[in-house]
């Protein structure tokens, strides 16, 4: 039986297993290419950050997929520089020698958060993996669905995530399938088409 909760900060092993997931997942993405120690700072960051957290989908105590969310993406990204900025620092060197543009994509990342601030508050649905051999159990819907009973509907405005516009019509209809509405297609600064999508309290109610 696949069950969900969210991981502690003091599961340094499933942190592993959830980073493991990420570059099985992501193959080909930025963050993969960061690296395995970069990863696991991150996700260990959205653990021991109060307004941040970190579902896991487990069977038999194994890891089958994760959720990363916040409500303070820019306050979690300020923690992550001010608890982790050397081990960030140091990975990322690593990843600038391997490729000189991927400093100026860290530093874009970092300073994303100030360029979303919005009057309401809302949840920011980070990153989602599913562990490639096991995406036929409906393991990304019952994250979610996890995710959609976790936020207070009436301090939060709404569930936010982006994805890419162009080759990636599965990911697109996995969201819209889910009850996530397109609110806006944007350009980020590398050319990059994005997709924003939103779900809220009447998202759930229709």
């Amino acid at each position: 039986m696949v069950t969900i909760r969210e991981v502690k900060s003091n599961e340094k092993e499933l942190i592993n297993e959830i980073v493991t997931i990420h570059l099985n997942t992501f193959t080909g993405f930025f963050l993969t290419f960061m690296g395995r120690g970069f990863l696991k700072q991150m996700y260990q960051s959205y653990c021991d950050h109060d307004e941040s957290g970190l579902l896991v989908a487990e069977e038999d105590g194994k890891a089958l997929g994760f959720l990363a969310f916040s409500s303070n993406f820019s306050g979690l990204y300020k923690f992550m520089i001010k608890t982790r900025l050397i081990q960030f620092g140091w990975y990322s060197i690593g990843a600038f020698f391997r490729r000189p543009s991927a400093f100026m994509h860290i530093i874009s990342a970092f300073l994303k958060p100030g360029e979303a601030k919005r009057e309401e508050k809302y949840v920011e649905l980070s990153s989602i993996g599913v562990d490639p051999n096991v995406k036929s159990k409906g393991i990304g819907s019952k994250l979610i669905d996890a995710l959609k009973d976790k936020v207070d509907f009436k301090k939060y405005a709404y569930i936010n995530l982006e994805t890419d516009a162009v080759d990636n019509e599965g990911a697109i209809h996995f969201y819209e399938k889910n009850g996530f509405v397109r609110e806006r297609m944007f350009e980020t600064d590398e050319g990059r088409k994005m997709y924003e999508y939103r779900f809220g309290e009447r998202n759930r109610l229709n």
